[in-house]
């Protein structure tokens, strides 16, 4: 059933190749998640780093963004989509090799800073690549095709990151410390470069979601003898939030930042309060994607039986069982349920999101449209990082997970009701 799943007989041969090396792409993708970027906060926590530098290791690299993500947009609507993704994953990924070096280098605060400027260095081409891979997953896979891909890219990555993490946590387990998490580093760095080798071969398809003609705004977005704006605004394309994909993004804004500020409060609920050990990180994170696996095996079904809004919407309500969840567990094992649930939760909300969002951008203009949707996630990620320590000192962990977990499902609701 799973093989079928695999490599159903009706993918068009003109696509084949773009589908083997996006397999392949995440696949490699995995050994890097659930290696070096899985253990990183476990490894800045370990090394004594206050939960404002942990969420400062994810909010360097969304300020970088914000900044930048107008202009990288601009940038890539001048060059070839595939050379583009392909040279700022490189760069990007080249970052992950630096970790490895740390310990040998520099003491336990200074590796925490010197972390945290490398992660804002590789924002940079990592914010070209993010609004890049996006159109060039649209150029390359039909749309009547996108679910099952997305489907079989996360069951792979699950598979990937479900070895690898488990093969992680039983190596730190058994490997003295820094020397272990440099090992896990390499790991992540392989992963990283086997990933970019295969987006070099991912091309566009030519014509494929195309309109005929390329189609004008809409017209409410110029009103009747008004020419658009020139210069900085033309440059900004504020235009795209009066159309419908600025709602779209606004709620968006909700779901990103209510699930960004409880990112860098797990890692201090799990290492300061459950007091887990790296083994047992590493099986919670297997189990997560575990049941990722599984449940991405029905996302094809459930977007046929609805759509990709409401497997949207209702991924985004379930994502607040985790937090709640996670706020009220002490043992090892609490961890293991509620990694599998939120697993089985992630994998509509992973599957779907991304093919709402396209679903909702102009062929024609992806580029500026992908921009402002990135610009819209880093700021949340910015605003998370550093919104959800803070509010974890002063309500404390479990209090702050709860909140965030309401946050998550008011989101699911008005995506439901408003997308």
């Amino acid at each position: 059933m799973l093989q079928r799943f695999l490599q159903p007989v009706d993918i068009p041969s003109y696509c084949r190749a773009n589908c083997r090396h996006l397999y392949l792409d995440i696949a490699w993708f995995g050994v890097l998640s659930g290696s070096a970027v899985n253990f990183l906060n476990i490894y800045a926590a370990r090394l004594g780093a206050s939960g404002t530098q942990i969420g400062l290791l994810s909010a360097t690299g969304a300020a970088v963004s914000l900044l930048i993500a107008i202009p990288a947009g601009r940038w890539l609507e001048k060059r070839s989509i595939n050379k583009a993704v392909f040279w700022t994953s490189v760069l990007y990924r080249f970052g992950f090799l630096t970790w490895i070096f740390l310990p040998w280098l520099l003491n336990n605060q200074l590796q925490i800073w010197a972390l945290i400027l490398i992660n804002l260095l590789m924002g940079i081409p990592l914010t070209a690549l993010s609004v890049g891979f996006s159109a060039l997953f649209a150029e390359a896979i039909p749309p009547d095709l996108r679910a099952h891909v997305t489907g079989v890219r996360n069951i792979l990555l699950s598979v990937t990151y479900m070895l690898t993490s488990l093969i992680s946590g039983w190596l730190l387990d058994r490997i003295p410390f820094p020397l272990g998490y440099q090992i896990i580093f390499a790991i992540g760095f392989v992963g990283a470069a086997m990933s970019s080798f295969h987006l070099y071969f991912v091309k566009p398809i030519p014509g494929l979601d195309q309109p005929a003609a390329p189609t004008p705004p809409e017209p409410a977005s110029v009103p009747s003898g008004a020419t658009r704006p020139d210069g900085w605004r033309a440059a900004l394309r504020l235009d795209i939030w009066r159309t419908h994909f600025g709602r779209i993004m606004l709620l968006f804004l909700a779901f990103h930042l209510a699930q960004q500020l409880a990112l860098p409060v797990f890692p201090l609920y799990v290492v300061n309060k459950m007091q887990l050990s790296d083994v047992e990180i590493g099986i919670g994170n297997a189990i997560f994607y575990l049941t990722v696996l599984i449940g991405s095996t029905q996302l094809a079904r459930l977007v046929r039986r609805s759509n990709h809004h409401k497997v949207t919407g209702f991924g985004v309500a379930g994502l607040s069982l985790y937090p709640i969840l996670m706020s009220v567990s002490s043992r090892a094992w609490h961890y293991y349920g509620l990694s599998a649930i939120g697993g089985l939760v992630w994998a509509m909300v992973s599957g779907a999101y991304l093919n709402y969002i396209l679903e909702n951008t102009p062929a024609h203009d992806r580029p500026a449209h992908l921009a402002w949707y990135n610009i819209v996630a880093n700021a949340c990620i910015l605003a998370g990082s550093l919104a959800g320590p803070y509010i974890a000192d002063q309500t404390g962990l479990s209090t702050a997970l709860i909140l965030f977990g309401v946050l998550r499902l008011l989101a699911g609701l008005s995506i439901l009701k408003w997308g």
